[in-house]
C-alpha cells in the first residue's frame, strides 16, 4: 500500500477501534445506568437492543439511499454522526434520550464500517485488499477485546459517561485524521434505489450472506452463553470466565489481523470454507475439552475466537469484488453486517430456548457446530460452483 492509502485504512481502524468499544461497552454499563437513571437490569439492557436493532436494520437503509459519487462524504458524516451520538448519549439527562441516542450511535456505526471498508478497498491495490480490509476488522477486533476493559475501568471510576466520551475522543481523533488525509473515493456507479436492492435477488451474494449469518447464530450466539456453559458442572463448574473470555478476544484480534495476507495471495471462498470448518471443529470440541479438563477448552475457544472474527475478511472481500463493479458494493457490506448482528440475535435467543428446555449444556456447543456445519455446506456449494 502506497503511504496515504495505507494510513488512512489505519484512521479507518482507530475509528472501528471506537466502534467496537461502543458495541459492546454498554453491555458492561447496564448496572451503573441501571442506578444513575434508577431503572431496572431489564429495561437498561434496552440500550444495547436499540444500539444493535439501528446498526444492523438503519445502516443498510441508509447505505442504500446514500449517493454512489459521495463516498467519501457519507463515510465522513457518518462517523461525525458516531461521536455526536456518543458525545449526547455521555451528556443525556433521561433514559429515554439516551436509549434515542444509542440507535443513532448504532446506525453511523452501521453506515461508518461499511463505507470504511468499501472505501479502503477502493483506495487500496486489489493485491492488498484483504489486508486492508483485515486492519479494519482487527481495529474492531481489537476495540472490542482491549478497549471495552479499559472503557469499564473508567467507568467505574469516572462514572458511566466516562465510556462515552473517551469512545467519542477517538472517534474524533479517526475523523480529523480522515478529513485531511483520506484521498478521493473512486465514484460507484449512479443507481437507483430498485436497482441497488437487486442485489438481494443475486444468489452469490445472498449465499455469501447467509454463510455470515449462520457463523453468526453458531459463534456469537454460543459466545453469550460461555458463562453458563463453563459454570456448568459437566464442564467443570468454573467460577470465573474472564481468562477465557480475553483468550476468545486476543484469538479474535490475532486471527483478523493474520487472515489478511492469506486473502490476498489464495482464493477467498475456499478460505471461508476453511474457516467454517474450523469453527465447526473449535464448537464441536468445547464440550468434550471441557469434560477432562476446563483449562483444555483454552484451545478451542482460542481457536474459535480467532476463525469466529477472522471469518469477515474473506467475506467482506468477496461481496467487494463481486459486488462493486455492480455498484452496490457498499450495501453489500452493510447488508453482511447486519447479518452478523441478525445472527447473533438468533443465536442468543435460540440457546435461551434450549436452556429453558433444561437440557445439558453441552447441547449449546453442540448445536452451534451443527449450525456451522450447515454454514460450511453452503460455503462447499459456492466453491464448486464458482470452479464450475
Amino acid at each position: 500500500m502506497a503511504d496515504q492509502p495505507r494510513l488512512s485504512v489505519y484512521l479507518i481502524a482507530l475509528g472501528a477501534f471506537a466502534l467496537g468499544m461502543a458495541s459492546y461497552v454498554t453491555a458492561g454499563l447496564i448496572p451503573i445506568i441501571g442506578d444513575a437513571f434508577s431503572v431496572s437490569a431489564a429495561k437498561a439492557a434496552q440500550l444495547v437492543t436499540a444500539f444493535t436493532l439501528a446498526y444492523g436494520l438503519g445502516s443498510p437503509i441508509m447505505v442504500a439511499l446514500l449517493p454512489g459519487h459521495q463516498q467519501r462524504l457519507g463515510l465522513l458524516v457518518a462517523l461525525v454522526i458516531f461521536v455526536v451520538a456518543n458525545m449526547a448519549s455521555a451528556l443525556a439527562t433521561s433514559f429515554v434520550s439516551l436509549v434515542v441516542w444509542r440507535a443513532v450511535a448504532g446506525v453511523g456505526a452501521g453506515v461508518y464500517l461499511a463505507m470504511g471498508i468499501a472505501a479502503a478497498a477502493a483506495i487500496t491495490a486489489e493485491a492488498q485488499r484483504g489486508k486492508a480490509i483485515a486492519i479494519i476488522m482487527g481495529g474492531m477486533a481489537s476495540g472490542t477485546v482491549l478497549g471495552v476493559p479499559i472503557s469499564l475501568l473508567l467507568a467505574e471510576r469516572l462514572g458511566w459517561a466516562s465510556a462515552m466520551w473517551l469512545i467519542a475522543v477517538l472517534g474524533f481523533i479517526a475523523y480529523a485524521g480522515l478529513h485531511v488525509k483520506l484521498p478521493a473515493v473512486p465514484p460507484a456507479p449512479m443507481l437507483s434505489l430498485v436497482r441497488k436492492l437487486a442485489i438481494l435477488k443475486n444468489p452469490h451474494a445472498m449465499a455469501i450472506l447467509g454463510v455470515s449469518l449462520l457463523a453468526a447464530i453458531a459463534s456469537l450466539g454460543m459466545y453469550t452463553f460461555i458463562a453458563p456453559f463453563m459454570a456448568a458442572t459437566e464442564s467443570g463448574a468454573v467460577q470465573s470466565i474472564t481468562g477465557y473470555l480475553w483468550v476468545w478476544g486476543i484469538g479474535g484480534v490475532v486471527g483478523s489481523f493474520l487472515i489478511g495476507p492469506l486473502v490476498d495471495k489464495f482464493n477467498g471462498p475456499v478460505i471461508t470454507l476453511a474457516i467454517m470448518l474450523l469453527l465447526f471443529i473449535a464448537l464441536i470440541a468445547l464440550p468434550f475439552s471441557a469434560s477432562v479438563h476446563p483449562l483444555l477448552t483454552l484451545l478451542p475457544i482460542a481457536l474459535w475466537g480467532a476463525v469466529g472474527w477472522a471469518l469477515q475478511v474473506p467475506q467482506n472481500n468477496e461481496l467487494v469484488r463481486t459486488r462493486q463493479p455492480h455498484g452496490d458494493g457498499n450495501l453489500a457490506v452493510a447488508l453482511n453486517e447486519s447479518a452478523l448482528y441478525l445472527g447473533s440475535a438468533i443465536g442468543a435467543a435460540s440457546g435461551g430456548m434450549l436452556l429453558a428446555l433444561h437440557l445439558p449444556v453441552s447441547t449449546l456447543a453442540v448445536g452451534a457446530g451443527a449450525i456451522a456445519a450447515m454454514g460450511a455446506a453452503i460455503q462447499l456449494i459456492i466453491v464448486l460452483r464458482i470452479k464450475r
